[in-house]
C-alpha cells in the first residue's frame, strides 16, 4: 500500500517570521506533501528562498501589499491552478487559490483559504460575506466536478459551541456569530436537502465534511488559534478556525488528524497551530 498523502495547512502570520521563529525545523521533520499557507505577507521569491527548491510553489497574493496571500507548496508540480473566486469585481486576491495535483494517477484538488476576519457591524463584515457566498457557490461547483477535492485554511468561523472555549461571551463577535456560523451548517449539512441553520435560516446543505469534527468526535476543540493576550493559549482557551473541509469521498480516505499544537508559548512561530492530515489514496 502506497504511503498516505500528507496535507498541512498553518496561518503562518507572516511567513519570514514564522521561519525567524522556527517553521523550517517543523516542516523539515514532518513529511508533508502538500502545504497550504495563509496570510504569507511575504513575495514568492521569498516564499521560494524559504522552502528551498524541493517545493513547487503557487502563491496568490493580496492587492495590498503586506496583507493575506495564500500559497500552496507541493512535492509534484500542479496540473492546473486557478485563484479567481466570485464576480470579476469582487477582489478575492490573496484569498483563494486551488490546484489539481495528481497522486499515484488520481486528480486531487487542494484549496487553501484565507476567509476575512471581520468585524460587527463595519465593511470588513460585509466582505466577508460576500466572501462566504463566493465561497458556497465555488463549493457547489468543486463537489460536482472534483470527486476528491479538499478546501482548507484559516476560516475564521468557530461553527459550534465545541470550536471556541468562550463561545458565551463571543456571540456578538464576528467568528462566532449566528450569521457566519449558518453558511457552515449549510456546508456541512446533507447534500441538497434543506438545512435548519443556527439564524433560523433554512439553506441548502452541500454535503461537505468537517473532517477535523468528524475525527475528534464530539468534545471541546481541539484548538488551532489562540489569542496574544494574557494566557490564553497556557490555558487552552482557543478557537478551532482552521479546517480541512473535504467532499465525502475524500473525507472517507483520511486515517490520521492531528493538530501539532506547540510545546510551550515560547516555542510558537504562529498564533496558528498546524493542522496535518493523511489521506490514504
Amino acid at each position: 500500500m502506497p504511503k498516505p498523502l500528507r496535507i498541512a495547512t498553518v496561518n503562518v502570520n507572516g511567513v519570514r517570521a514564522a521561519y525567524r521563529k522556527g517553521m523550517g525545523d517543523w516542516l523539515a521533520g514532518r513529511g508533508v506533501d502538500i502545504l497550504a499557507l495563509q496570510e504569507v505577507r511575504a513575495s514568492t521569491e521569498d516564499l521560494e528562498g524559504l522552502l528551498g527548491s524541493e517545493w513547487a510553489i503557487l502563491h496568490d497574493p493580496a492587492t495590498a501589499k503586506g496583507r493575506a496571500g495564500v500559497a500552496l507548496a507541493s512535492r509534484n508540480k500542479a496540473s492546473i491552478h486557478r485563484v479567481d473566486l466570485g464576480d470579476p469585481d469582487f477582489d478575492s486576491a490573496g484569498r483563494w487559490l486551488e490546484a489539481d495535483y495528481e497522486v499515484d494517477g488520481t486528480i486531487v484538488t487542494v484549496v487553501s483559504t484565507y476567509v476575512h476576519s471581520g468585524e460587527v457591524n463595519t465593511p470588513k463584515q460585509v466582505e466577508k460575506y460576500k466572501f462566504l457566498d463566493a465561497m458556497t457557490t465555488r463549493l457547489s461547483e468543486l463537489a460536482s466536478s472534483s470527486p476528491l477535492a479538499l478546501v482548507v485554511g484559516d476560516l475564521n468561523v468557530g461553527h459550534r459551541e465545541l470550536d471556541i472555549k468562550n463561545w458565551r461571551g463571543n456571540r456578538k463577535n464576528a467568528g462566532f456569530l449566528n450569521e457566519e456560523r449558518a453558511y457552515f451548517d449549510a456546508f456541512f449539512g446533507p447534500l441538497g436537502e434543506g438545512v435548519q441553520c443556527v439564524d433560523g435560516v433554512e439553506r441548502t446543505g452541500l454535503g461537505w465534511v468537517d473532517v477535523g469534527r468528524r475525527w475528534a468526535g464530539e468534545v471541546d476543540g481541539p484548538y488551532t488559534w489562540w489569542s496574544q493576550r494574557g494566557q490564553a493559549f497556557d490555558n487552552d482557551t482557543g478557537w478551532r478556525i482552521d479546517y480541512h473541509v473535504a467532499t465525502p469521498a475524500l473525507a472517507e480516505k483520511a486515517v490520521e488528524y492531528k493538530v501539532d499544537r506547540y510545546p510551550s508559548y515560547d516555542t510558537r512561530w504562529s498564533d496558528h497551530a498546524p493542522v496535518v492530515v493523511d489521506y490514504q489514496l
